[in-house]
């Protein structure tokens, strides 16, 4: 597959330098780390601080989360790999700004380590800072082993409510406890089609053959629940909806809010057949679908594929999920 780039081994840095010129208002690269983005504008002191980070290639997360209403701060990881320990600690810095930083993360080994080990180191040194998992993958692991399960698009959803409850000036108890809310009432489900190429090797991320889908499937290529032969939009949307409802089921009345998500190349006319089903079973169930969102938030790289999520709502999430964010990967309003 060809790729727009120049050398594979400047494939971060000019992409996130390419990210950083075209956002100047909103982005800029931290002092200490070049691998880490901050919001270009002054610190605003006695705010809590929420930062994340994560491996490149699933652009706009992570680092194009970065805005006003949002993240504070990430650190940048290679393709596929968890950032260094220096750019978490750098990320963490560039979060703080008195008040104490949340990192909101995925459940990936690697950056649970570096972002645990800098959180302690953070305290240690008398600073107040705190950490949430985001594991809302029902296919990577069962309901009674869920401390188990990936994050992936649901993150998004996440650093919406953190950065909204920062912004509104809550202690940071309060925000790890209203973000740590929206992660227990968030369940997501993927589907891929084909692989992505990663650039360093020029090689697809796994094998899928002609005509087959696998559902479940994670970001980087993890394995799903199911292979088989393709299947009409209609029948995976309401598969997906079903599994996510299984995992977490509602109630007649109930608000929710979705997140359909394309996982690189599916373009946004498929993403609305898979959304019109999902919305199409929703209302059938007597639920009230609040803000939804339809676009790509959490890709690997060309990967063809979707996901969705669901996450419920009570007042509390309602109001911070429609909070005023400035962040093109979200929207700006």
């Amino acid at each position: 597959m060809k790729k727009l780039i120049n050398d594979p081994a400047d494939y971060v840095t000019q992409s996130l330098e390419g990210m950083i010129a075209a956002y100047p208002d909103v982005h800029r690269l931290a002092e200490r780390s070049r691998r880490v983005v901050e919001r270009s504008v002054a610190k605003q002191a006695g705010k809590v601080g929420v930062a994340s980070g994560g491996g490149f290639g699933h652009l706009p997360l992570f680092a194009g989360y970065v805005g006003k209403g949002l993240l504070d701060s990430c650190a940048v990881g290679d393709v596929f790999a968890g950032p260094a320990a220096d750019d978490v600690a750098a990320a963490l810095s560039a979060a703080d700004f008195g008040a104490g930083v949340l990192s909101v993360i995925g459940n990936y080994g690697g950056d649970r380590m570096t972002f645990e080990m800098q959180t302690e180191l953070a305290r240690a040194s008398q600073k107040d800072a705190e950490i949430v998992i985001v594991n809302d993958d029902v296919a990577s692991a069962s309901a009674n082993q869920a401390g188990k399960r990936r994050g992936v698009a649901g993150i998004v959803l996440a650093f919406k409510i953190a950065g909204a409850a920062a912004e509104a000036g809550h202690p940071l108890a309060e925000v790890k406890r209203l973000t740590q809310g929206a992660i227990d009432n968030m369940r997501s489900i993927g589907v891929a089609l084909d692989a992505c190429v990663l650039p360093h090797t020029g090689c697809p991320s796994f094998d899928l053959p002609e005509n087959m889908i696998e559902m479940g499937m994670g970001i980087h290529g993890e394995q799903g629940v199911w292979r088989g032969d393709m299947r009409s939009a209609d029948d995976l949307a309401k598969e997906m909806l079903q599994r996510l409802t299984d995992d977490m089921p509602l109630s007649s009345g109930d608000e929710v809010t979705i997140l359909c998500n394309s996982l690189g190349a599916t373009p946004l006319d498929e993403l609305f057949i898979i959304y019109r089903r999902v919305s199409q079973l929703l209302t059938e169930m007597n639920l009230t679908i609040v803000m939804p969102r339809v676009g790509h938030y959490a890709t690997s790289m060309e990967m063809s594929g979707a996901s969705v999520t669901v996450m419920r709502l009570d007042k509390e999430r309602r109001e911070l999920l429609g909070a005023p964010a400035f962040c093109p990967a979200w929207g700006c309003k």
